[in-house]
């Protein structure tokens, strides 16, 4: 069971003096999460064409929602082109089709193959043993409490500020000034 964070109380390790300055930055510890399961599941879904994104349009097809191709592009926030050339490759890998849309025959169903809902099957063990790594120092109550948490936090802030698509995403990054560097003090 984790600690909690006392201003000014010294760390239980003294080789990790720093922890209770991190522990109470939430940028912090958010980063580093992130960056520790980003790098797990990037390496669970390294084989699939467009990584991450071939697995999110993959899991959709999967499941029938959204059905048609632009639908799919607005949900992922994926730029139109992009989804293209992702749907082409996946495609050309056998793990989707493409159909018109019975309901609007200008539009196009992407559906799963049965190898892509394999390979999906697949791939969802190991995004969930990179999950398990990441959360392993939690019970499963704790895991639990921490995914209602995060996503309740999630859908919170997308709603305050939707992400129109992940190009927008990072287009508002750039912008953003650097962080000031913060140089270690001269001791006299």
């Amino acid at each position: 069971m984790a600690t909690a964070f006392v201003p000014g109380a010294a760390p239980a390790d003294p080789a990790d003096a720093g922890a209770d300055c991190r522990q109470a930055d939430l940028g912090w510890a958010l980063g580093a999460v992130f960056r520790a399961y980003q790098k797990l599941a990037l390496v669970a879904v390294a084989d699939l064409p467009g990584g991450p994104r071939g697995y999110q349009v993959l899991a959709a097809a999967s499941h029938d929602v959204p059905g048609t191709q632009l639908a799919l592009a607005q949900q992922l926030g994926v730029d139109r082109t992009v989804m293209t050339y992702l749907l082409d490759d996946l495609e050309r890998a056998g793990l989707i089709t493409r159909r018109p849309d019975p309901a609007d025959r200008r539009a196009r169903r992407v559906v799963a193959t049965d190898s892509g809902r394999e390979l999906l099957c697949t791939l969802e063990r190991r995004l969930q043993a990179a999950e398990d790594q990441v959360l392993g120092t939690f019970s499963e109550a704790e895991r639990d409490l921490f995914r209602t948490l995060i996503s309740r936090l999630a859908v919170r802030a997308d709603q305050a500020d939707p992400a129109g698509s992940a190009c927008s995403v990072a287009e508002d990054l750039a912008k953003m000034p650097d962080p000031p560097v913060r140089r270690p003090r001269a001791r006299a």
